[in-house]
């Protein structure tokens, strides 16, 4: 178990929605310079580096220094430690079963949606 101040750290940097975005980027783009991770975003480039500075501090996003570029990467960790703080081996079963059936008819529903879409024309 870790500590509670830590888990704080955690939640709060997931609290942002901007964090999460910068989360989900460096997650899909391993390596990302921080650079290019602050021209996805319409603020300034301090803003996007006190945002990192955040995700850092939380664990969740590990730097490291290439030349003059400084590259991202996501670690999973500490959400996966707050995961398992509430779930067993039995819960985590089931509230993925039931996460696959929402993602399976919210799926179903954009099916739906484009179907209807086509039957309009």
């Amino acid at each position: 178990m870790f500590e509670d101040s830590y888990m704080d750290a955690v939640l709060q940097a997931l609290g942002n929605e901007s964090r999460r975005r910068m989360l989900d980027i460096v997650r899909d783009r391993p390596g990302i310079a921080v650079g290019a991770l602050a021209r996805e975003f319409d603020v300034s480039r301090i803003a996007v580096m006190k945002h990192l500075a955040v995700l850092e501090d939380a664990n969740l996003i590990v730097s490291e220094k290439d030349g003059r570029l400084r590259k991202l990467y996501f670690n999973a960790v500490p959400i996966q430690m707050i995961h398992e703080r509430w779930t067993t081996e039995y819960s985590a079963y089931w509230a993925g079963q039931v996460t696959r059936i929402k993602y399976l008819a919210e799926m179903g529903e954009q099916d739906d949606d484009e179907t209807r879409g086509e039957q309009r024309k």
